[in-house]
């Protein structure tokens, strides 16, 4: 059985975040999308797939044309992914300044004695 792609994964390549970038400001038909890329229409089919996986780009059938749509709310997985390790590495960076200090202090004492 095939894993499910994660949102991680779809926005660590360029190309996908462009197409989402461009998806973001309206919905397109999936060739114009193409048309914004100097890449073959395969290799577009291909990020669209892994954008549609993991629930980044809804894809819906408009008479002959197939609308792409960015559903950004799943960004919110990195968006608590981003807030949860910005928290932890300022509390890891107030831990050292409290050190740095700590150790001024020391070394500023040991000289005046």
């Amino acid at each position: 059985m095939k894993a499910r792609r994660d949102v991680f994964q779809a926005i660590a390549d360029p190309t996908r975040r462009a197409i989402l970038g461009l998806l973001a400001q309206q919905s397109l038909p999936i060739n114009m999308v193409a048309e914004n890329f100097q890449i073959s229409q395969p290799a577009i089919s291909k990020h669209m797939r892994i954008l549609t996986e993991c629930g980044l780009v809804a894809i819906t059938q408009k008479g002959r044309e197939r609308l792409c749509e960015a559903q950004l709310n799943q960004l919110n997985e990195v968006t608590s992914w981003v807030e949860q390790s910005k928290k932890l590495w300022n509390h890891r960076f107030e831990k050292l300044d409290n050190y740095l200090i700590e150790l001024q202090t020391k070394n500023q004492n040991d000289g005046t004695k």
